[in-house]
């Protein structure tokens, strides 16, 4: 299993462009420099009235299948 870490920081606006399909991913740096882009949907469950704020944990499979998106701080 593959985990990067990223910060992300979002309005709540922003995150209503990619509630409502404005946008459909998104694309972060994880703390070791890479560049990574993913479905927009993976970030619905941590929208809040102030957006989206926090450090997240990105699982993937070896093959770089998505498994899931984790708030850690």
């Amino acid at each position: 299993m593959l985990e990067y870490y990223f910060n992300l920081r979002l309005s709540y606006n922003d995150c209503m462009d990619y509630y409502h399909g404005r946008y459909s991913s998104v694309q972060v740096v994880e703390e070791g420099g890479k560049s990574i882009r993913f479905s927009a949907d993976h970030l619905r469950p941590f929208i809040t009235s102030l957006g989206i704020r926090g450090r997240f944990r990105m699982l993937l499979t070896p093959e770089n299948k998505f498994i899931r998106i984790e708030r850690v701080a």
